[in-house]
C-alpha cells in the first residue's frame, strides 16, 4: 500500500511544536504570481485556493520556538479558510503573539538543492484555537524531537 503524493497526515498542535508556536507579522492572502505587466495594468492578483478544500489560503509567519537552528526556526504557514482567519491572542511583543492552531496537518516533502536535501513538512491548519484552549506555552510539554523551518514556505525535520 502506497501513500499518495500530497498525503496530509493529521498531527496535534502539541506533538509538532512542543514548544508552541510564536505568529511574526500579520495574516495574509496566499496571492497567485503576479507579473510586472500585470500589475502595471491594475489586475488584483487572485488568490490561492487549496485543491483539496476548496477554500482560500491564508499565510502567515511563525518562529517555532523549539528549534535550536535559526535558519530553520521560522516559516510560513498556510491557513485554510473561507474568511481571514484572527489570531485569538493578545501580542507579548509588537508584532508577536504566541499562538495554537486548530485542525493542523502535516505534508511531507523534499528540500534543499543538489547533494543537501533534507525532508520537510509544509504545516496547514483550518485556523486559530481560541486563547487559552490548550498547552501553548508550557514548559512541561516532553520534546518528541527536532523539527525545522525552510525558506520554501515548510518545515523540515
Amino acid at each position: 500500500m502506497a501513500i499518495d503524493k500530497g498525503f496530509r497526515f493529521e498531527i496535534a498542535f502539541d506533538q509538532a511544536f512542543p514548544q508552541g508556536l510564536v505568529m511574526t507579522g500579520e495574516v495574509r492572502a496566499d496571492t497567485e504570481y503576479q507579473s510586472r505587466e500585470a500589475m502595471a495594468k491594475g489586475q488584483v492578483a487572485r488568490q490561492n485556493v487549496d485543491e483539496q478544500t476548496g477554500k482560500r489560503q491564508w499565510k502567515v509567519a511563525v518562529t517555532d520556538l523549539g528549534e535550536s537552528r535559526a535558519k530553520r526556526a521560522s516559516f510560513e504557514l498556510i491557513l485554510l479558510a473561507d474568511v481571514q482567519p484572527v489570531p485569538t491572542t493578545a501580542e507579548v511583543l509588537p508584532g508577536m503573539r504566541p499562538i495554537e492552531l486548530e485542525g493542523l496537518t502535516a505534508e511531507p516533502r523534499v528540500g534543499g538543492q543538489g547533494e543537501f536535501k533534507y525532508q520537510t513538512y509544509v504545516y496547514r491548519a483550518t485556523g486559530f484555537a481560541a486563547a487559552g484552549s490548550g498547552t501553548a506555552g508550557k514548559s512541561s510539554r516532553s520534546n518528541s524531537g527536532s523539527s525545522a523551518g525552510s525558506a520554501d514556505g515548510s518545515k523540515a525535520a
